[in-house]
């Protein structure tokens, strides 16, 4: 669905998350959500011919059967080849090799890809090489690379938000046509179009993930009679029932601590922040604590001031939110000081530990399809949680909104994509194989099964919308409901915090990282102090970075 029409629906009151769901059982529906016009009827954009492979790759290995395996990997890989064979003849890329840099998270991301690939390899005769790294490792090692002109691989996956420092510097390789109508670009949800993945109006990205973070619950927590009785004797008189405002899950978070979590039996907890940095990636997980106090309704910017770049992250909603986490760190389990954002998610909340927590939408897909999750049928989905007043950042003041709760969904990372480097434009037999290779890695249907089981990614096509294709796969209605209702409010949230494509960004982040871990471990007198020491590091990478430069993308950025 086109965000103007949703948002004007759910104004008018006339559907709500879970209307536009169930509503897309039927054709008409859901082409509104993501076809095309064919004149006198409407066409899905995901054809017809194609259902029965999508319905077969939804059962390899399938719901509840365990982790997916290379085997299972390869397997889809090769049943989503027929785009690619289309443009590609047998064999024609023998004697290619090309690298490809991207992550081993989890054992997913370029894990999955080696599968894929497979296939791919064994068909155009090219081989790949790998380059594997570790989340914190990421932009370190992209920066290196960037800094001393040394790029060495052909094809990496990387984020929309180092678009600023490498297709800013032409170090990409421009999309040529054919690649475009293999991937259906039109598919994509609105927010991950154009500008995402273009460059001076050149494209560049081929999506395979399309990141936000959303809230998920424990509902055993929320079922609990003895948790009721307790909030009731102990709590401030409103319903235990899931928080949707920050100011809620404070409360919720503080009045867990010494109770038992009721599916472990062991310490139950509330909320879980990751303290431990993850090379820029943990800050995100302190935006969305902040989105909700910082992201004001009339106010598109929310990390800079648009007209100097004079951040933001030291105003009264980041040192708010600081605050938030400060004041919960003795409710979170032993020695979190030392958990990254993959310990919250897969080593604590997917294992049960916690009641709540924000990340990836990926955690509902490994809820129930990962070996490692004890908590897929008591897992329940929102988008971020709002705040019950906003900073105002042009008044300097709190404000209440006569609408309710402000919330501000956190767009973070804007999702996984895969870019080919100009490397190869001088060679275009190694050209057309490694878009080739990006292409079938954001092929449609490939990507519905990557939605569908842990892979790192997250629902990110219009197509992906379609819940009777999930329920054929082994989910139940309710689930589907709540995880995919969970993305696709966040991405068409009217407010949503979007993340700003401008070079450095990660320099800010991991910079934002170091200071934050200092304010935890009592290194800074108080939130404020932390937010400080950033805000002054921040300073000093726009002026080395170049401030009217900045200033320019970042008003581009938030299209002013």
């Amino acid at each position: 669905m086109k965000v103007d029409l949703y948002n004007q629906l759910m104004r008018a009151g006339r559907l709500g998350r879970r209307d536009v769901l169930k509503g897309m059982a039927s054709t008409g529906a859901l082409a509104a959500f993501s076809g095309v016009a064919t004149g006198i009827s409407a066409r899905p954009v995901w054809a017809a011919d194609n259902a029965s492979l999508r319905a077969q790759i939804l059962k390899i290995p399938g719901v509840g059967a365990g982790s997916p395996t290379d085997a299972d990997w390869q397997k889809v890989g090769e049943l989503c080849l027929g785009p690619v064979k289309e443009v590609v003849q047998e064999g024609e890329f023998a004697g290619v090799e090309l690298t490809f840099m991207g992550l081993n998270n989890q054992n997913l991301h370029n894990f999955l890809f080696r599968g894929f690939l497979k296939p791919w390899e064994a068909y155009t005769g090219a081989k790949i090489n790998w380059i594997d790294l570790a989340q914190a490792d990421y932009n370190a090692r992209l920066q290196q690379s960037i800094a001393t002109q040394t790029v060495d691989f052909d094809i990496i996956e990387m984020g929309a938000p180092f678009e600023g420092d490498v297709t800013g510097r032409g170090l990409a390789s421009v999309m040529p046509d054919w690649v475009k109508s293999i991937i259906d670009m039109d598919d994509y949800v609105g927010y991950l179009k154009a500008p995402v993945g273009t460059w001076d109006g050149k494209t560049y990205r081929v999506s395979i993930d399309g990141d936000c973070h959303t809230f998920a619950y424990r509902t055993d927590y929320y079922d609990n009679e003895e948790f009721a009785k307790a909030w009731a004797e102990e709590g401030d008189g409103t319903p235990w029932e899931p928080p949707t405002t920050w100011q809620m899950v404070q409360k919720h978070t503080k009045f867990l601590a010494g109770k038992k979590d009721p599916l472990t039996g062991l310490d139950a907890h509330g909320y879980l922040d990751p303290l431990k940095g993850w090379g820029g990636f943990g800050f995100y997980f302190l935006e969305s604590r902040a989105t909700a106090y910082a992201k004001h309704p009339d106010d598109p910017a929310w990390l800079f001031d648009p007209e100097d770049m004079k951040p933001r992250v030291n105003n009264a909603a980041f040192v708010r939110a600081i605050q938030d986490v400060m004041d919960v760190m003795s409710t979170q389990p032993p020695d979190q000081i030392n958990a990254d954002p993959g310990t919250t998610a897969f080593q604590q909340f997917l294992a049960g530990t916690g009641s709540m927590i924000s990340w990836w939408g990926d955690v509902g897909s490994n809820a129930r399809t990962s070996d490692s999750s004890v908590v897929g049928d008591v897992v329940g989905f929102r988008h971020l949680p709002g705040s019950d007043d906003v900073w105002n950042h042009r008044k300097g003041e709190w404000e209440t909104l006569a609408s309710g709760p402000n919330e501000a969904p956190n767009m973070a990372y804007i999702g996984w994509g895969v870019y080919v480097m100009a490397r190869v434009d001088s060679d275009s037999k190694k050209q057309k194989a490694a878009w080739s290779a990006a292409a079938h890695l954001g092929g449609k249907d490939l990507s519905l099964w990557t939605s569908a089981y842990p892979s790192g990614f997250q629902p990110y096509r219009n197509s992906h919308f379609n819940y009777g294709e999930w329920e054929e796969a082994g989910y139940d209605r309710a689930f589907v409901e709540d995880y995919l209702g969970s993305n696709a409010d966040s991405y068409n949230h009217p407010n949503a915090a979007i993340e700003p494509r401008i070079p450095g960004i990660f320099q800010y982040y991991s910079v934002a990282e170091d200071e934050l871990a200092k304010g935890f471990a009592g290194q800074y007198g108080s939130a404020q102090e932390t937010a400080d020491a950033i805000a002054k590091a921040w300073e000093e990478i726009t002026d080395q970075i170049g401030r009217e430069r900045q200033v320019e993308l970042y008003k581009a950025s938030l299209g002013l």
